[in-house]
Order: C-alpha cells, then sequence, then structure tokens
C-alpha cells in the first residue's frame, strides 16, 4: 500500500514540474483561504495515509507559488534539478541520518565527495571542511563561530568554555549593505549587533577600500572578525576581495564571506573576476538551493581551518565513538545532531551538471538578466545597477508606484517579481536564478511587466 501511495505522490510532484511553466507563477488566494483549507479539526481516530494525501493535496490546491518554474523572479532561488529532486525524493525514503558514518556511511562519503567538488568549482582550499547547514543563515552563523573561536583564543579566551563573560569585546567589520543573516547571526551568537562596525559601501553595495582601512586601524588591539560579501542580495556586486582580504588579515582579522548565490560566479570563466582573491578569506557561507538549483534546506559552511571549525562546533558524549579528537565527522560541523542527509541532492546535481554546466547556468542566468535589464530598458524603465550577476533593479517614474506594479504583476500571474528600498528607492528587484528560465521567459515577463507598470500609471 505504501509503495503505491509513494508511486503516485511522486507522480503529482513529476506532474506539477512539467507543468509549471504553464500555469500563473500564483494564485490569488489569500493567505486567509490558504489557512481555512489547512485548518482542519485534529482527528480524534487514525486516518489512512491515502485519505491524508488526498487532503493534502486538496487544501494545497490553488496555494501554492511556483517558485520550481521559469518565470519566478522574486527572491534569489533557483529550482532543482532532475537528478537533484530525484535525489532528495531518494533521501527521504531512505530516511538516513547524516550525522555521521556510522549513522550512514552513505550519506557521509556523499557529503564528503560533493563538499570536495563544490571547493574545486569556487576555487577554494581543498583543505577546507565543509559543513552540509540549512541555508545561508546556519552558514554565516558557522563561520563567524569560528571566527569567534580564533580571535578570541588569540586573546586568551576560550569561548567555548568561557562564553562570552570576562571575554575581550569582539567587534565584527562589515559593510553598511551586509545582508541581514549578518545581523541576526550575531545575536544568536552572543556578540550583539552592538558588535558591528559599520563600512561604508559604493553605488553597487560593495565595501569602500579606504573606509574599511581606516575603520581597521581604529581599535588595532580588539579582536576582529571582517565579514564581507559576495552577491550584494540588490545589486549583484561582490567586495575587492584581493584588495580586501589582505586588509583584514593584516589587522588580524578574521575574514569570513557571505556568498549566498555570488560566490558561485567564482565556477564561471567570465564572471570569476568578479570574486577574485575570495579564496584568501576564512570562512565562507553559500547556498546550493540558490544557484546551483537544488532542493532547500542546503546550505555549506566552509572553513579554510578544519580544526577550528571543528573545535567550533562540535560537542562531545560518551556514547559517542571518537568524541573530543580533531579528526571531526561531518556532524560535528554544523549545529544540528539528527539531521537530513542533505549531501545526496548536491552531489546528484554535480554529476547531472558537471563543471561546464555548472559555468553555463552562472552564465546563461547572468546573460537573461541581462535581457531583462534590456527589455525592461527599451520599454521605459530605468535600470538602477549594473548588471554583473543576476540581479536587475528597476524603476518606472514616479517610485512611488513600485508596490502597485508589483501587485498588479503578481495579480497577471505571467512571473513574479518582488519589490526593495534601495538607496532610499522602491524598486522592482527581479533574480535570475532558475536554471529552466529562457529567452522567451524572459520576454515575456518583460512584456507583463511593462503592461503592469502601463495599467498603474494610466489609473
Amino acid at each position: 500500500m505504501s509503495e503505491d501511495l509513494f508511486v503516485r505522490v511522486a507522480r503529482v510532484a513529476a506532474e506539477h514540474r512539467a507543468s509549471a511553466g504553464d500555469r500563473p507563477v500564483a494564485g490569488t488566494a489569500s493567505r486567509e483561504d490558504a489557512w481555512a483549507a489547512f485548518d482542519l479539526p485534529l482527528p480524534e481516530d487514525p486516518t489512512p495515509a491515502d485519505q491524508v494525501v488526498d487532503e493534502l493535496l486538496a487544501a494545497a490546491e490553488g496555494h501554492l507559488v511556483d517558485s520550481v518554474g521559469p518565470r519566478y523572479f522574486g527572491f534569489v532561488v533557483g529550482g532543482s534539478t532532475p537528478a537533484a529532486t530525484a535525489a532528495d525524493l531518494l533521501a527521504v525514503g531512505w530516511d538516513q541520518n547524516a550525522f555521521n558514518p556510522v549513522l550512514s556511511p552513505a550519506a557521509e562519503a556523499a557529503e564528503r565527495a560533493a563538499g570536495g567538488w563544490v571547493k574545486d568549482l569556487l576555487g577554494l582550499p581543498g583543505g577546507a571542511s565543509v559543513g552540509f547547514v540549512t541555508g545561508a543563515q546556519a552558514a554565516n552563523t558557522v563561520g563567524i563561530a569560528c571566527g569567534r573561536h580564533q580571535v578570541l583564543e588569540q586573546a586568551g579566551h576560550d569561548v567555548e568554555t568561557e562564553g562570552l563573560v570576562g571575554a575581550p569585546r569582539l567587534r565584527v567589520v562589515t559593510g553598511s549593505e551586509r545582508h541581514a543573516t549578518i545581523d541576526r547571526s550575531l545575536r544568536l551568537l552572543g556578540l550583539g549587533t552592538t558588535s558591528l562596525v559599520p563600512v561604508l559601501t559604493d553605488d553597487h553595495g560593495t565595501i569602500d577600500l579606504a573606509d574599511l582601512e581606516q575603520v581597521l586601524g581604529q581599535e588595532p588591539h580588539r579582536p576582529t572578525i571582517v565579514c564581507l560579501q559576495a552577491g550584494n542580495v540588490n545589486t549583484g556586486g561582490s567586495d575587492l576581495f584581493a584588495q580586501a582580504v589582505p586588509l583584514a588579515k593584516q589587522a588580524g582579522a578574521w575574514v569570513h564571506v557571505d556568498g549566498a548565490f555570488g560566490l558561485w560566479a567564482a565556477a564561471a570563466a567570465g564572471r570569476a573576476h568578479l570574486v577574485a582573491g575570495v579564496e584568501e578569506a576564512d570562512s565562507w557561507a553559500t547556498d546550493a538551493h540558490k544557484w546551483l538549483n537544488v532542493p532547500y534546506d542546503s546550505g555549506l559552511a566552509i572553513v579554510a581551518d578544519p580544526v577550528v571549525h571543528g573545535r567550533s562546533m562540535a560537542y562531545s558524549a560518551a556514547y559517542l565513538a571518537g568524541s573530543g579528537r580533531d579528526d571531526f565527522s561531518l556532524g560535528d560541523l554544523v549545529p544540528d545532531s539528527s539531521r537530513r542527509a542533505r549531501g545526496f541532492a548536491v552531489w546528484a546535481a554535480l554529476r547531472e551538471l558537471g563543471r561546464s554546466g555548472v559555468e553555463d547556468l552562472v552564465e546563461r542566468t547572468c546573460a537573461l538578466a541581462a535581457r531583462m535589464a534590456a527589455r525592461l530598458a527599451d520599454g521605459g524603465a530605468t535600470i538602477a545597477n549594473d548588471v554583473v550577476l543576476n540581479q536587475v533593479l528597476v524603476g518606472f517614474g514616479d517610485l512611488s508606484t513600485t508596490d502597485e506594479i508589483v501587485a498588479e504583476v503578481q495579480r497577471d500571474g505571467t512571473c513574479w517579481v518582488g519589490a526593495t528600498t534601495w538607496h532610499q528607492q522602491r524598486l522592482i528587484r527581479i533574480s535570475v536564478s532558475n536554471a529552466t528560465t529562457t529567452g522567451h521567459d524572459i520576454d515575456r515577463s518583460a512584456d507583463a511587466i511593462l503592461a503592469a507598470a502601463a495599467r498603474v500609471s494610466a489609473r
């Protein structure tokens, strides 16, 4: 019976994927409608599994957003390649716990292999350790935790034993256009946002090198973490790592890079110059579920020194064989103990795409973003950023109508875009990250956006 159920669900999922490009990207149902559909009474007695699936399908009908499809541009999210999706289905079916090789030799081996391929593609140190986490939020938290460990240890303080009580006051130097996950990581790690020392940024959201040097020189003896960025979430711009990393290292800082999507530029010969020098940092955060197009819940925390990584994150217990050693299992590199075998999907995606496929994915989506910018500009829109990666910022005349235009686009359903505030301007933000997006999808979507802007302007 369960086999029939699994086959049925797999078929429904496949049909959903196959038809994603043919239906409106998002329905018009309200949040209240969705809540009412799912808010059923808790049954007193067990319900047959096939009936539960019927109820789930009925409740979800009309309330799904086709972020898996080719015309979803609202956030920096990819779809998921066929092999990666199939591997994730297997991961759920196999129900493997990826904490250590005792629980699943296959899960550990897949993560080690996939992690090695990612380092190779991104030009990162081959000896670096890779932890498979939920996303860039967790990856940033791990990287900064490693930096906290290292700079406080150098100052004579054991944060893992002593906590932050009595610790030297640590500072986190980062650009004023950082992603908000950096701030939350500092809160989670007990450093607080008052530890932030912002550095000026330019018109692309990238860090000002002269101001960075000045800020670093103001308190030279204070333990310091420098957070740099690969891929500004609005403009796609990346910090000048070849200059910024040496400045930070000269100041004795730990250098962490938030590269949620922009780090993948290193995998494409035509874009790698945008992140040149990033390999000299101490830790990196990125998402496979963005530009690599694997299913969600797949971030990567990469640390140049595996011992620092393990000592910052691992714990020991009597029932865990090998606890307390420097030969860390993959579960020692992440905040989770019991966790899904995320590595199978990343392994499958990289086998499916290969080196040239990853490069093509990055280059093609960047070219499609430039095509979108050109089509919209030809239609009278203003493009507010240099389209160096896959991000496009768009304005139409009176920027006070931006949210109205976005709502009109979403109601139309041809594509899905969101809005952002950039340098006091309310703009449409378009992110092209899906492997299935084509030039035709871009043209259809540009026409729909221009038509929506014209309707709003005519009111």
